[in-house]
């Protein structure tokens, strides 16, 4: 999984998060409040620019457009965007209101008081011309743009229309992080990003289940004019609706520690970027759910690197999830998650009745082909309709756990059908395996994975090894 070729224009309302740290040891005389004697300072990019952190930590290149005033602040956010080497600093100066500034005051790891400066002066026509132009400066340069709306004024309608149009108009997805219940101004996102509370609002529905968050999703998406939403539902995971093609929910992983501050920018950051890299939706979402697994277990406001986000994937398809014999769905669930990471599936089928030399080398020349194989095993029913009533020697299941614990195999599943059509078909794998006794127009579903960006292997077969001579031999004994 590389996004390093990535690019996302970040546009939104940009602002500058401060932190000062110190130690309250007494009471002030002059009223009944804490003394906090200060000891240290940190100070970065917020708003939409943390959602440009979350994509260089995550490795790709973010564009930032935003608006700054000419003060301190400004120039501290400057400065902080400056020591970025993957962020473009395209923000705009104004000098109609001052840069927006969250300051936090904390001590014993306790957030005391937070003082925000910000203007609520409505967009000027004049910052908004800037900020158009500085998306036309930019927009030819990125694969993908994420609005973040804080309501702090740079989402003002004449700029939203303006992205989505430049976007639409060379095929670039966009994501939006909403603040404003009316949807309608998002009309043409790709994929709107609400959390519970704001898809509640927006649509006037209850979200308590996964019902109720769909037909809530579908209202706003209507809304919207919206290819797909995508509810953040905290603890309970994930769920993508699209226009069209099936609801797909994932859970969120169990944690000790549970701090959603800036997961949603690490969400739409990494959904932006995995659609950016050519992943569909759904792998985009799988490679969300696990980055914002990542920052949830870290307390405060925090980005994932690509590797954490990596391992966490590993974790979500640990031994626990992957059992001998997989249920197609979940096959597939598991292909769309190697897909997601950027590794190549591979596919081969067979009876695989009684496990010798010739299967192992198929085996090993399959994997060599790709990074996870699944190897479709045939059914009983169907052994017996192509190899005789005395067949199959062992069930698929006897033959299912050996199959699994063949170190070149990454996943089996079993199809009942004649043909691994159906399977193939579910799976799209980008590799597809089968012996060099086989021409290609005569390798079901070859023609399904070539059309869909695939390739056919051909593997040499070992000679002198098959089920049937080892079944000859055993009954000459």
């Amino acid at each position: 999984m590389d996004f390093s070729s990535v690019s996302v224009l970040c546009l939104g309302d940009v602002m500058l998060d401060r932190f000062l740290y110190g130690s309250m040891e007494r009471i002030s005389p002059e009223a009944p409040v804490p003394v906090l004697l200060l000891d240290n300072r940190r100070e970065m990019p917020g708003g939409a620019g943390n959602v440009a952190n979350n994509i260089t930590a995550l490795g790709g290149h973010a564009v930032l457009i935003g608006l700054v005033g000419k003060d301190e602040a400004g120039g501290l956010l400057r400065s902080a965007l400056a020591r970025q080497t993957r962020v473009v600093d395209a923000t705009v100066a104004t000098v109609n209101r001052p840069t927006i500034c969250k300051t936090r005051f904390i001590a014993a790891n306790q957030q005391v008081v937070r003082a925000d400066e910000e203007s609520r002066l409505p967009l000027q026509p004049a910052e908004a011309a800037a900020l158009r132009a500085a998306i036309d400066a930019r927009i030819e340069t990125v694969q993908a743009v994420v609005v973040s709306d804080y309501g702090k004024g740079v989402c003002g309608p004449q700029v939203l229309e303006h992205v989505f149009s430049a976007a639409k108009a060379r095929n670039i997805p966009v994501f939006v992080d909403p603040k404003s219940s009316d949807y309608r101004l998002y009309c043409g996102a790709t994929c709107i990003t609400p959390n519970g509370k704001e898809l509640a609002a927006a649509s006037g529905m209850p979200v308590g289940t996964e019902a109720l968050t769909e037909a809530a999703a579908r209202k706003v998406m209507a809304d919207a004019e919206a290819d797909a939403i995508l509810a953040t539902r905290s603890e309970k995971g994930m769920m993508l609706v699209r226009r069209t093609g099936e609801v797909l929910s994932v859970p969120a992983r169990a944690r000790e520690v549970f701090d959603v501050s800036g997961a949603g920018d690490t969400v739409i950051a990494t959904m932006a970027l995995a659609t950016g890299a050519g992943h569909s939706l759904e792998q985009a979402m799988r490679v969300a759910n696990a980055a914002a697994g990542v920052v949830v277990a870290k307390l405060g406001t925090a980005t994932a690197d690509i590797q954490e986000v990596s391992h966490e994937l590993d974790e979500q398809s640990g031994p626990d999830e992957m059992p001998h014999l997989l249920p197609l769905a979940a096959a597939r669930a598991q292909v769309q998650r190697w897909q997601s990471r950027g590794l190549k599936v591979g596919f081969t089928n067979g009876c695989f009745d009684i496990l010798h030399p010739g299967h192992v080398s198929l085996l090993a020349e399959a994997r060599a082909a790709c990074d996870r194989l699944i190897v479709a095993l045939n059914t009983d029913d169907s052994i017996s309709r192509l190899k005789g009533p005395e067949r199959p020697v062992n069930t698929l299941d006897s033959r299912a756990r050996v199959m699994a614990a063949v170190r070149y195999v990454d996943a089996v599943v079993a199809f009942a059908e004649d043909t691994p059509l159906e399977a193939i078909t579910a799976l799209m794998p980008d590799v597809l395996i089968k012996g060099a006794d086989y021409k290609p127009e005569q390798v079901v579903g070859a023609d399904v994975v070539i059309a869909a960006g695939g390739s056919l292997v051909l593997a040499d077969l070992a000679q002198g090894h098959s089920t049937t001579a080892t079944i000859g031999r055993i009954r000459r004994v």
